[in-house]
């Protein structure tokens, strides 16, 4: 069970943490009183954000909303687009590539390709400009990806994800902890989901978390489990289709991983094979020449015919668009899909369809 000890903190950066809570709280105070505005929008807006800096998850369980929705809905993804060589408003093509658009709408336009996905930096603008499409393409669900401390833009419902080894109660506001603002901001949200739960955990371990949170009457509490499926590869007209099956125990695996927290990732690929050789990079990092030239080196001297270079599905995106990238890599670069499962509070589809029908029915245009 997670406690605050397991969080490492840095309390030197106490005074920098002091006054940057002083801005979060006075901007948020704004929004309080309408002094900042906030807009609202006809159709339903569902926003999955985080009270910290990255790493909860938030894209797998983005594209569980897609998958439970886009047979129901007309969707749209409205992304920060994170890294992203351009600017301004891009609604996503089969063309765009991840330095247009960044790695993880590229992921999901990739993966979900009749659905619109569109990037800006500005919420309010993105929104204004899919909702301007022609009204046989414009969608009926707007999701907003990690746009919770965007007040600017306010949702017809909100979801925070907190990371079951990092739980929100126990951080501190950045720079000493993660957390992007405090603790307070929950109130906010009416859903909370902790993710990237352990299988073996007991009742009574929901329950403390439940006690913990301290939840309003009105907010809903889930529990998600990390679902790791088949390794893929990433350039499929070039690679061989291989499985877990097909990697045996001695076969080497160099592990590239670039997102906020490989933990998980590493673990799933120990399971299969014995030699794991792991490279970590910071989240959204872009690999360079440099960086080419050393893993590259790595891999060459691994000895095992059957080895294989494994990503996730974020770094593929970027791999796929890096001309730096080695192009014997096609050969052996592999990628592992990941998905989310709902250990506990089985309701979350309903709560989601709910929502929406509930919203359509008594909307109000703010225009």
């Amino acid at each position: 069970m997670p406690t605050d000890k397991n969080i490492k903190l840095d309390s030197a950066l106490t005074p920098l943490s002091f006054l940057y809570g002083i801005g979060v709280r006075l901007r948020n105070q704004l929004f309080e009183w309408g002094v900042l505005p906030s807009e609202h929008y006809p159709i339903p807006v569902i926003c999955i954000g985080n009270l910290s800096v990255g790493g909860t998850g938030k894209t797998p369980h983005t594209e569980y909303l897609i998958q439970l929705l886009k047979d129901k809905y007309r969707i749209a993804v409205l992304s920060r687009g994170y890294k992203r060589e351009t600017s301004g408003f891009i609604l996503a093509g089969p063309e765009c590539t991840s330095l247009e658009i960044g790695d993880e709408p590229y992921q999901m336009k990739n993966k979900f390709p009749d659905i619109l996905v569109a990037v800006d930096a500005d919420r309010r603008r993105g929104i204004r400009n899919i909702l301007a499409l022609p009204e046989a393409e414009q969608p009926e669900v707007i999701l907003l990806d990690d746009a919770f401390q965007h007040r600017y833009v306010s949702p017809s419902l909100s979801i925070i994800l907190t990371d079951y080894h990092r739980l929100f109660y126990y951080d501190k506001l950045m720079p000493v902890g993660r957390l992007r603002e405090p603790i307070s901001g929950i109130r906010r949200t009416d859903i909370v989901i902790v993710t990237k739960c352990e299988e073996d955990m007991k009742p009574i371990e929901f329950r403390i978390i439940e006690e913990n949170m301290k939840l309003q009457a009105h907010q809903h509490l889930y529990f998600t489990r990390v679902i790791y499926k088949d390794i893929q590869p990433v350039f499929p007209e070039i690679a061989p289709k291989r499985t877990w099956r097909k990697i045996k125990k001695e076969d080497e695996i160099l592990l590239i991983s670039g997102i906020a927290s490989p933990t998980l990732f590493i673990k799933e690929a120990q399971k299969h094979s014995d030699k794991v050789a792991i490279a970590s990079f910071p989240d959204h990092h872009t690999f360079s020449k440099q960086d080419f030239k050393k893993l590259n080196a790595q891999y060459e001297e691994m000895a095992s015919e059957n080895k294989i270079i494994l990503v996730t599905e974020k770094d593929a995106a970027r791999l796929i668009n890096n001309p730096l990238m080695p192009e014997k890599w096609k050969q052996s670069l592999y990628c592992l899909p990941i998905g989310i499962n709902f250990c506990a509070g089985k309701d979350f589809d309903e709560t989601i369809i709910k929502h929406i029908i509930s919203f359509q029915k008594n909307s109000i245009s703010h225009y």
